[in-house]
């Protein structure tokens, strides 16, 4: 039993997301705009047709993010692809300009898809208010601002919790800062801060123990290359799948070498899809075609002709298909017996034709 009471099924703007409903699929947009508003919006379009329910911003900028300083603090040190940058350039480079958001929320009202965003401090908080976004995405470095996750989850909608960099204990508290305002509807995402992440480090094997200990729907925020490791998360139960899109990778940008490709993005959709059929639930129930197939199983049959009152041996009776005849477990038992009538090669044997 989970020692927390939420919502096993959380609903947001038209889905519900939940074990056995369909996968919610989240473009994660970040950087890959490139500072060019064209292009943010035919990333839209892209995890439109691509198949996507929803598109995610990150709504910050250089200066809510962190301070513009030159101390060694502020440079980026810790074997990523972006070792030797300044934080407050690197933010500078890949923040989604504010004046774009509504515009971009409201294009992706057009097309159908869900948008929402990263907070990052609580500007942003508002003016998400502001925009009616209908979720609050918590990235794994800001899942300790416990202040931040408290503000989020007073606003009544669901709360997506990244867990990147976070022990145990951290994951307790960004839920517990949730129930504490009232707020149930809370996901947590399997993920992995490294940019890309080592297939061997995924650990997917977690997500069934999350989503038991904490009662708690659960996903995978992805950041490795191609869509194996979000098929691998879908079958262990992950009722959401956050990735990258990009238009092209060779565009570069901060988050280009790690994203999918309009088409890859596609690919994993329908494979997503694909396994959600076939991964069905827990039954032994037999579809109406393997009832037919069942006609084509072995039984006993009469393989010589056999006459009345005669014994059944090995040489007139075996088990063969198709399956019209007595169960093959019954075989040892029927041997020495006597036939109640004559019987031809080629007859399944009957309960009545034992005498």
């Amino acid at each position: 039993m989970s020692r927390y009471e939420l919502n096993p099924e959380i609903g947001l703007a038209g889905h519900v997301i939940g074990r056995g409903r369909p996968v919610y699929i989240v473009a994660e947009m970040s950087a890959n705009h490139l500072q060019d508003y064209d292009r943010a919006l035919r990333i839209l379009h892209a995890a439109k047709e691509a198949g996507a329910d929803a598109v995610k911003l990150q709504t910050y900028t250089a200066d809510t993010i962190t301070i513009d300083s030159e101390k060694e603090y502020f440079r980026l040190k810790r074997g990523t692809i972006w070792d030797g940058m300044n934080l407050h350039s690197l933010y500078r480079e890949a923040f989604t300009p504010w004046d774009w958001q509504p515009k971009l929320c409201e294009e992706a009202k057009k097309l159908g898809l869900d948008c929402f965003s990263s907070p990052f401090d609580p500007t942003a908080v508002e003016f998400m208010e502001e925009m009616g976004m209908p979720a609050y995405k918590i990235a794994s470095y800001e899942i300790t601002d416990i202040p931040l996750i408290r503000l989020c989850a007073s606003k009544g909608k669901p709360v997506i919790l990244a867990t990147g960099i976070a022990l145990e204990e951290e994951i307790r508290a960004a839920i517990e800062a949730c129930l504490q305002e009232g707020n149930r509807n809370v996901i947590l995402l399997k993920c992995v801060s490294a940019y890309p992440t080592p297939y061997e480090d995924v650990n997917l094997n977690t997500i069934p123990y999350l989503a038991e200990e904490y009662g708690v729907v659960c996903g995978l925020s992805d950041h490795t290359f191609g869509h194996a490791v979000a098929l691998g998360a879908v079958s262990l139960g992950a009722c959401m799948i956050e990735k990258h899109l990009t238009l092209a990778r060779a565009d570069g940008g901060p988050d280009g070498s790690f994203s999918m490709e309009p088409a890859e993005f596609a690919e994993m959709v329908k494979n997503v899809r694909i396994l959600e059929k076939a991964l069905g639930e827990r039954s032994y129930k037999l579809t109406d075609k393997q009832v037919t197939e069942r006609e084509g199983r072995r039984s006993l049959f009469v393989v010589a002709d056999i006459r009345k009152g005669e014994s059944f041996t090995p040489e007139n009776i075996r088990s063969i298909r198709p399956g019209y005849g007595l169960p093959p477990a019954e075989y040892e038992e029927l041997l020495g017996r006597h036939a109640a009538r004559d019987l031809e090669r080629g007859e399944p044997l009957k309960r009545e034709d034992l005498a």
